[in-house]
């Protein structure tokens, strides 16, 4: 395995196995860009889809729901996280699939 893929796998786990403030579940979800309910769903798709387009209101609207800015945070990272795996196992796939040919 090379050491890019270690690296990968060891921020992965840390993300979404270690400790933090977001609960396990919450963290998962972000990373899967999925299960969350409104003010949250629309603050974890502008992270995965449009990030520049997040806005001061989106923090608040999370931040008025109950979650902490320490939970917050860890959240939008699993979400970017996430956004960046999808797109690294795509683009790791085009390649193998372009060496194939």
């Amino acid at each position: 395995m090379s050491n890019i893929e270690q690296a990968r796998r060891a921020l992965l786990r840390r993300v979404l196995e270690g400790e933090g403030n977001a609960s396990l579940p919450d963290r998962r979800a972000a990373f899967d860009n999925s299960g969350f309910a409104e003010p949250l769903s629309q603050l974890v798709a502008k992270v995965a889809g449009n990030a520049p387009g997040i806005t001061d209101e989106d923090i608040d609207r999370v931040r008025q729901s109950g979650l902490s800015e320490d939970q917050i945070f860890e959240i939008v990272v699993c979400a970017a996280i996430g956004q960046a795996s999808r797109q690294y196992d795509i683009a790791k796939a085009a390649l193998e699939a372009a060496r194939r040919n």
